[in-house]
């Protein structure tokens, strides 16, 4: 699936047991995800059905990791300089982690009753000099050119609207 540059998903590869399973979510061994990235920061965001926790974008070259562990989220990220816009959705039955560079605008949507989302960054978030802008969840002024890399969505054209259904 084509994304935004930089914008990556990395399924997670389980090796199950009879105590369980056990999953290795990222190594700086795995450069063509991490790039140069390295981590500084891990983070938990616990989330209600229908909750959207957008739009937001990093100033300073901060990269967001996002793991769902548990329920399902509407991952997005939007290219401001050419309305293009990548979409996923994560979920804890199908592990991935989802790579979006934080001069994206992004955000993400609770798609099931409650979700558990795992994510890690490679910025220390600096309480005096915080490394973001923000714009409401509904910002009209975020309309898509292209989603996933298709210009015939039905929603390219229109403000973005998260709960619009992603295959509709």
């Amino acid at each position: 699936m084509k994304y935004l540059e930089g914008f990556r998903t990395r399924e997670i590869k389980l090796l199950p047991d009879e105590r369980g399973f056990f999953a290795e979510i990222a190594r700086i061994d795995w450069k063509d995800f991490l790039e140069s990235d390295s981590i500084e920061q891990c983070n938990l965001s616990h989330s209600y059905r229908n909750v959207v926790r957008a739009w937001h974008k990093h100033l300073r070259g901060q990269v967001d990791y996002f793991c769902v562990l548990h329920g399902a989220v509407k991952i997005c990220a939007y290219d401001d300089t050419n309305g293009k816009l990548a979409e996923v959705i994560a979920n804890s039955r199908k592990l991935t982690v989802v790579r979006v560079p934080g001069k994206y605008w992004h955000g993400t949507k609770t798609l099931t009753r409650t979700s558990l989302t795992l994510y890690w960054v490679n910025k220390l978030y600096d309480y005096k000099n915080p490394n973001e802008q923000r714009r409401p969840w509904n910002d009209q002024t975020i309309v898509p050119t292209e989603i996933n890399g298709k210009k015939d969505d039905p929603r390219v054209g229109l403000p973005y609207n998260w709960h619009h259904p992603t295959n509709k």
